[in-house]
């Protein structure tokens, strides 16, 4: 009989554990990222969220240079997002382009649902499953945004791409920050180029 009362409550543990990863009880700590391509960096002026009819607010980003894809990607500023927002705006600086971008990016309501599913996170002593908690804005040339879900790099899911609004400023405002940009990627460029697709 004791036995049986045992199993029980460690099946009953198991089952609010579940429940708890699962974000059943709205304890996920929800998180954002802004990734850019190596070599083409981007300077975030704004960066904002709103949950509309409770909370808007900004967070700081500033300079990105890294990362995209690999080991290392996609990931690179990051932050809390709560609460979990239903709308984002973005606007940024690209050297590489000399161009101004923005754009308001309405978050569907299913998204907070899909994040929720449970997915391998690799730690350095085993594998747990936990929620995507985290969405990752990337910002890549042309003006083209890529949203992934992801809780590290390696198991992110793309849910959207967006096209952002070109702005007519001028560039010069960046003019110390681009020559030192230069300076850094110029050769990367002059080889490279600038890719519009394929991100």
């Amino acid at each position: 009989m004791q036995i049986h009362r045992s199993i029980v409550v460690v099946i009953s543990f198991l089952l609010s554990a579940c429940s708890t990863f699962s974000g059943e009880k709205g304890d996920i700590d929800w998180r954002f990222q802004l990734a850019t391509p190596k070599h083409y960096d981007i300077w975030v002026e704004h960066l904002e969220f709103e949950l509309s009819g409770v909370r808007h607010w900004w967070h700081p980003a500033g300079s990105m240079s890294c990362c995209w894809k690999g080991p290392n990607g996609p990931r690179g500023v990051a932050g809390r997002m709560e609460p979990f927002p239903n709308f984002v705006a973005i606007q940024w600086f690209s050297f590489a382009e000399q161009k101004f971008y923005q754009r308001l990016i309405e978050i569907p309501s299913d998204w907070k649902d899909e994040m929720k599913g449970l997915a391998p996170m690799v730690t350095q002593v085993d594998v747990r499953m936990r929620p995507r908690d985290t969405l990752t804005f990337g910002l890549a040339p042309g003006g083209e945004i890529v949203v992934w879900m992801m809780n590290q790099p390696g198991n992110e899911i793309e849910l959207a791409r967006f096209q952002a609004n070109e702005m007519d400023r001028d560039p010069d405002i960046y003019r110390a920050n681009t020559l030192e940009y230069l300076e850094e990627n110029g050769e990367y460029l002059e080889k490279h180029g600038i890719p519009l697709t394929g991100w």
